[in-house]
């Protein structure tokens, strides 16, 4: 672009009364250097020796004597006609619209394209592309005097992405997909289906993703975070600590992909909530019971005793915990070491425990930690302890 606006600096500001045969000066230009099959090319001749009228727009390329044509190798828009951009600028433009080829871009069985070759300028064109046509822009500038310019068509890999790696579970989120080959029609806004999922519903839901301007080839989707209620719409059911997943598959592939392959393609973030972790559940002092539930207030060798935690979630979210109990002896050597699993709901108060036989008298500290899980070990809550002597 920097090169044509030098090109145009340069230019004389009045145009020649006829094309100069003798010196053919006229530079093509195309606003992309590769498109994609459903692409709007936009076109730039700068032909000042056809400035014929200095007091009027001008056109170009739609005489059978001196035309424009576009091509690809099996279809083509001949004559093609260029007006000038201003009075007296000596710069032709003209716009074609290409419509690929028949093909089902989403994978939901239908046809997404209506291929056609039609027009004749300089904003009526359409163009039939395949995926990997090349387009060729060739205007006589005189007598056996042709200017040439050509442009590769071809698909491109898709990306999708979270705007965030982290979300709060109070918050959206907001997912992006980049993919030109979805920008079907580049005169209005396209969509896209993304799958969206959670660790907490590995079903999830399918979303709809709006392209972002007419032929931006970007797609952004908005969901909402529930702990309380189950997927629906945009809204995606995820507890705090959860990864979620979106997921678009490609069905428009460059080589050496076959026009017929698909590719999943998936990014991930964290959701978690603004409370700090160790203020998530409450955790009441340990207790001890025999195997009926009765409190134990003595401690014998040989006789098993049940370790009781109590736990609480004053939150509006559910929450998943890993429970631990660690016993250890007065040499600070672990003798027992257990865990419970489960999920606590809003308001929930729940008692947790696992059976202990000691098989020595003996001093012993008994330690419970609450996590959110084996792998992250985020504490839940303060960590409870207590020290028992065996007789």
């Amino acid at each position: 672009m920097l090169h044509f606006l030098l090109l145009l600096l340069l230019l004389p500001a009045f145009g020649e009364p006829i094309p100069n045969y003798d010196d053919p000066y006229s530079p093509i230009f195309t606003d992309k250097p590769v498109y994609s099959w459903t692409d709007k090319m936009k076109i730039t001749i700068v032909a000042p020796s056809w400035n014929t009228d200095r007091h009027l727009v001008d056109s170009i390329g739609d005489t059978s004597g001196h035309p424009i044509k576009i091509a690809t190798s099996e279809h083509s828009l001949e004559p093609y006609r260029f007006t000038e951009t201003d009075v007296n600028s000596g710069v032709f433009s003209a716009e074609v619209i290409l419509t690929g080829f028949t093909h089902d871009a989403d994978g939901d069985g239908d046809f997404d394209t209506t291929p056609r070759t039609t027009g004749n300028g300089p904003t009526s064109g359409f163009l039939e592309v395949d995926r990997d046509s090349a387009i060729t822009i060739s205007f006589e500038f005189a007598d056996g005097v042709v200017l040439v310019e050509s442009v590769p068509v071809s698909w491109n890999v898709g990306a999708i992405n979270f705007v965030e790696d982290l979300f709060f579970v109070e918050n959206s989120a907001v997912i992006r997909v980049i993919d030109a080959d979805m920008n079907l029609n580049p005169e209005a806004l396209d969509n896209l289906s993304i799958h969206v999922f959670s660790d907490s519903d590995v079903a999830g839901i399918k979303v709809n993703a709006v392209e972002t301007s007419e032929s931006s080839g970007s797609f952004v989707a908005t969901i909402s975070l529930s702990q309380n209620s189950p997927s629906s719409g945009n809204r995606l059911y995820s507890l705090p600590g959860d990864e979620i997943f979106a997921q678009y598959d490609d069905h428009t592939l460059p080589k050496p992909h076959s026009k017929s392959d698909s590719l999943e393609i998936k990014t991930a973030a964290r959701v978690d909530t603004s409370i700090p972790p160790i203020q998530r559940i409450d955790s009441s002092p340990i207790t001890f019971s025999d195997g009926l539930g009765n409190p134990l207030e003595s401690f014998s060798q040989n006789s098993q005793m049940q370790i009781v935690g109590t736990i609480s979630n004053s939150h509006d979210f559910d929450q998943k915990f890993i429970y631990f109990f660690q016993v250890k002896n007065d040499k600070n050597f672990v003798e027992s070491l257990s865990w419970v699993q489960g999920e606590i709901s809003p308001n929930q108060i729940l008692d947790v425990s696992q059976s202990w036989t000691p098989s020595e008298s003996g001093k012993y500290q008994i330690e419970t930690f609450v996590w959110n899980s084996i792998n992250d070990s985020i504490a839940l809550s303060p960590a409870m302890s207590a020290l028992i002597t065996v007789n």
